[in-house]
């Protein structure tokens, strides 16, 4: 098992550590859970709680629901590098940390259209060989993939429409998201926004 879990020095100054942070993730918030129509003091109470992820891999058969972010102690590393097992490249097991403003859209996706609820990864991060296998079967990986950088998921909604899924993402507003109503899945990634089916 190969594990690249190279974790950045801790920095005790919250603006120093990785991802959106708090008035980032309060824009992110707002897009995502604008058509909830939420009160203020809701909303608030939203970005103030903690952060956790709750999926399930079917590649693998885990479920991890797991705290990634506190507004005592802002990111925990220790829990962003067991997320980032929970979404290693099954072929293989290899491992990368994972970013965490895709993190951050996946939990405000959860938020808006599975609250409680586990939503189903079928893809996290993806070794460079594992993407040159899927590429030679499939024209529509790309060659630099998020998923590579463990920057990028692709999303299942098990007991939802994938197109409601799409339009949440597109809601927040954030990164790139991609539409497979065949394969039923959304990609979400944390590169520059844009969208595509």
């Amino acid at each position: 098992m190969r594990t690249d879990l190279a974790l950045q020095p801790s920095s005790d100054n919250k603006e120093d550590q990785p991802g959106v942070g708090r008035r980032g993730f309060l824009k992110l918030t707002v897009g995502g859970l604008g058509a909830l129509v939420l009160a203020p003091a809701l909303l608030e109470a939203a970005v103030r709680r903690d952060r956790y992820l709750l999926f399930y891999n079917p590649n693998t058969g885990e479920s991890i629901r797991q705290v990634y972010w506190t507004p005592r102690d802002g990111y925990i590393r220790e829990a962003i590098g067991q997320v980032s097992w929970g979404l290693r490249d099954h072929h293989n097991d290899q491992v990368k940390l994972f970013d965490t403003n895709v993190l951050d859209q996946l939990y405000a996706l959860q938020l808006q259209v599975s609250p409680g609820r586990p939503v189903h990864i079928i893809s996290g991060y993806r070794s460079p060989s594992t993407n040159s296998m899927l590429r030679a079967h499939s024209r529509r990986v790309a060659r630099n993939s998020y998923h590579i950088q463990a920057m990028a998921l692709d999303v299942r909604l098990p007991d939802g429409r994938v197109s409601d899924l799409y339009h949440a993402a597109r809601s927040l507003g954030a990164g790139g998201v991609g539409y497979y109503p065949r394969s039923n899945f959304v990609h979400v990634d944390s590169g520059p926004v844009r969208y595509w089916s």
